[in-house]
C-alpha cells in the first residue's frame, strides 16, 4: 500500500530529538508498527510498546496526532507516534545508515576538494532552508519550548551539511559566511538561552580550525571575521590562527 503523507523523513529526522527518534527507529525496524490504515487526512496504527498503543498521526504534520501511552496522553511527541510517521514515509523500506544517524555536532570531513557549481548551489540552498528555523523569538512564553525545538531543528539540519564539506578556500569561505550569519541572528533577537545555536557555532569553528591545518590557504578566509562585527567568542581561535599566519 503506497502512502502519500505531506511530511518527509528529513522533517521527522531533524525535527525530533535524537533519543525519541532512535527509539522510534527501533520500533519501526522491529516491526512493532502494525495495522496501519490510511484515513486520507490521517494515519492510524497499533504500535507495540510495553503494551499495544493506539496511535494516530495527521497526514499533513508528523508531530500532530495522538497516542494513548503515558507521554502521548500529556500531548507530547512520543516514540510511538514518530514510529508510525516513519512507517508511513518508508512504506516498508529499510532505512539506510545515513538516515538513521543524527550527529549532534558537525565533524571534519578530512578530504580536500571543491564543490562543483551545481553542488555549490545545492549546499547554499540547504543552508538557507536550515537557517529559516533559526529566527528571532517574539512569541508568548507558552510557545518558548516549541521555539527552542525550531532552533534545534535548524542546527540539526546544518550539521550534516558542514560535515560533508570538502576542504578548500571555497568551502572555508562558505563556512565563515554561515558563522557570521548565525552570529548576526544571535545579535538580532534569536533567544539561544539553552546554547543550541552557540554550541553548533563553536563546533563549526573547530571544523574551520581543522580546515586551516589541512589546507593553510583556507586561513585567508578568516580575514572576513576580523572585518565583521561579532559579539561571541567562537571566533577567538580563528583570529589567533590568522594573526599567526600573517
Amino acid at each position: 500500500m503506497a502512502f502519500t503523507p505531506k511530511f518527509t523523513l528529513d522533517e521527522i529526522r531533524f525535527g525530533t530529538d535524537p533519543g525519541t527518534f532512535e527509539r522510534a527507529i527501533g520500533l519501526y525496524e522491529n516491526k512493532k508498527v502494525t495495522k496501519i490504515k490510511d484515513n486520507t487526512i490521517s494515519y492510524t496504527a497499533i504500535v507495540q510498546g510495553t503494551q499495544p498503543y493506539q496511535v494516530c498521526v495527521e497526514a499533513r504534520r508528523y508531530d500532530y496526532g495522538h497516542c494513548n501511552c503515558y507521554i502521548g496522553q500529556k500531548e507530547m511527541l512520543c516514540k510511538h507516534l514518530v514510529a508510525l510517521a516513519i512507517a508511513v514515509v518508508q512504506d516498508g523500506r529499510p532505512l539506510t545508515p545515513e538516515e538513521i544517524i543524527i550527529a549532534e555536532y558537525p565533524e571534519f570531513s578530512g578530504r580536500l576538494g571543491e564543490l562543483t557549481a551545481n553542488e555549490l548551489q545545492q549546499v547554499r540552498s540547504e543552508i538557507t532552508k536550515a537557517i529559516r528555523y533559526i529566527k528571532p523569538y517574539r512569541g508568548p512564553s507558552r510557545t518558548w519550548f516549541k521555539y527552542q525545538d525550531s532552533l534545534s531543528e535548524g542546527c540539526r539540519r546544518l550539521v550534516p551539511i558542514v560535515s560533508c564539506l570538502p576542504v578548500s578556500q571555497q568551502t572555508a569561505g562558505m563556512l565563515v559566511n554561515l558563522l557570521l550569519r548565525l552570529d548576526k541572528k544571535l545579535r538580532n533577537g534569536v533567544d539561544d538561552s539553552d546554547g543550541t545555536v552557540g554550541g553548533f557555532m563553536y563546533s563549526a569553528a573547530e571544523v574551520l580550525q581543522e580546515f586551516a591545518q589541512l589546507d593553510p590557504s583556507c586561513i585567508s578566509t578568516f580575514t572576513k571575521i576580523v572585518e565583521s562585527e561579532t559579539c561571541f567568542e567562537w571566533d577567538e581561535e580563528l583570529v589567533r590562527i590568522l594573526d599567526e599566519h600573517r
